[in-house]
């Protein structure tokens, strides 16, 4: 006989998948003041997960006039950060979520679905481990050279470089190797340099860590263990969380709070002020609340999980905190509920026209929780007197074709030594390069 289990949920699921469908509008919750609806709750969050079916040899996304889209390489195994180094070569990040245990996520109804949608697009993959050393030798946009730069590391993500060493986030904390410019490889597995919130949930696995522009501090991202602190607020001990690390001292501290899964960080190039790109929380409508991009204030506190955009209380979080919901930081602006914003950098190069200079492209991986879908895209916002503008532009589409199914889905964006963007494509296993003519 066949378990009634998976009907029952596929029927709680019509069932509860039935509330409002969001905007059709793709830049519906983006801007300094986007549009708060009211909070929809249900056992099941909206679901609106593609096939995917990859991208037919030649075809590309889609740039705005004026810009060629190229691969720049391509047979990479869950690409999803990069650094370009000073002499012009990237290095590639391929990494995906460790194993993980004692998840509450990942149990009943709610994670029976959501094993399965991981699965589906995946992302429940082996992690590979490594990172890739890609060099364009002769400088035609193209690298010809992939080597195997670092290995044996634990789902490594964010890469820096200050000075002569390479930082690498690791899925549970930042090592270090010595560098020397035209390096193709190092050896072992990196020495520590400072623990980070990991196993055995480590629901966000993903750590990013961005060298400030002195070269004196790092500057690390940890997401949250759980939606809304659903594992016990212990278990949130240091995460949704920016993370400082005096080089010197050899000290780390908390730098901000209350930032459900920050993903990005770079400084803006006029004040040298931190912003990160933060994905907000789920199952409470397809419309709100909006993730983010946000300066980051030293000693400030954010608001998850007990408020979102600043001061809007979550009623499902018990115990409240209304003491903390009071100093809570209104984000600075709005990126789209749901859109799964992961990527961030300032452009500084001068290849591009003039509007898009200072300003920030955002990768943004795509909604599984959300009808219609939104994300699955890069996305540029302008800055003017180090603040965000609107408005935004969709830079970098087509990674959903016209089936609505998914060709790709862009994670890290970095900007290479001729001033080309690059965008790491997991999905696809693509570095694509987006040129000005």
């Amino acid at each position: 006989m066949r378990p009634l289990w998976p009907a029952l949920a596929v029927t709680v699921c019509v069932a509860a998948c039935s509330s409002t469908p969001g905007s059709n509008d793709p830049f519906v919750g983006f801007g300094p003041n986007p549009s708060l609806p009211a909070p929809q709750t249900s056992l099941i969050p909206p679901i609106g997960v593609p096939d995917v079916v990859g991208w037919p040899a030649g075809a590309a996304p889609t740039a705005p006039p004026g810009f060629t889209v190229t691969r720049y390489a391509e047979g990479l195994d869950h690409v999803r950060w990069l650094l370009v180094l000073p002499n012009g070569d990237v290095l590639a990040a391929q990494g995906a979520a460790p194993p993980s245990e004692g998840n509450r996520m990942n149990r009943g109804i709610k994670g029976w679905f959501k094993k399965r949608l991981m699965k589906k697009v995946k992302s429940a993959v082996p992690s590979p481990n490594r990172i890739t050393l890609l060099r364009d030798a002769d400088g035609d946009g193209l690298a010809e050279t992939k080597t195997t730069f670092a290995q044996g590391l634990s789902s490594p993500f964010g890469m820096t470089l200050a000075g002569d060493t390479l930082y690498v986030a690791n899925a549970d904390g930042v090592v270090s190797f010595p560098y020397q410019p035209g390096q193709t490889q190092v050896s072992g597995r990196g020495t520590k340099v400072f623990d980070l919130p990991g196993p055995p949930i480590n629901h966000h696995w993903t750590k990013n860590v961005v060298a400030s522009p002195d070269g004196s501090k790092l500057f690390a991202t940890v997401g949250s263990n759980s939606n809304i602190g659903d594992n016990g607020m212990a278990a949130e001990e240091g995460r949704a969380a920016v993370w400082v690390y005096d080089i010197a001292s050899r000290q780390n501290r908390l730098f901000a709070t209350g930032l459900r899964n920050p993903n990005g960080l770079d400084f803006e190039p006029t004040t040298g002020v931190p912003w990160t790109v933060v994905n907000e929380r789920d199952e409470i409508g397809n419309d709100v609340p909006p993730d983010y991009l946000t300066s980051v204030k030293d000693g400030g506190f954010y608001g998850w999980p007990y408020s979102y955009w600043g001061r809007i209380v979550d009623a499902r979080v018990k115990p409240p905190r209304p003491d903390l919901v009071a100093t809570a930081i209104q984000p600075d602006y709005g990126l789209g509920a749901h859109t799964a914003s992961l990527g961030l950098t300032f452009y500084r190069a001068n290849a591009f026209p003039a509007p898009y200079r200072g300003g920030a492209f955002i990768g943004q991986h795509g909604s599984w929780n959300r009808q219609p879908l939104n994300g699955y895209r890069v996305v540029f916002v302008p800055f003017a007197n180090g603040r965000p503008q609107m408005p935004p532009q969709a830079f970098l589409s087509g990674f959903l074709n016209a089936d609505n199914k998914i060709q790709g889905r862009p994670v890290g964006v970095a900007v290479d030594s001729k001033g080309a963007l690059l965008v790491a494509d997991d999905v696809g296993g693509i570095v694509w390069r987006v040129a000005a003519q």
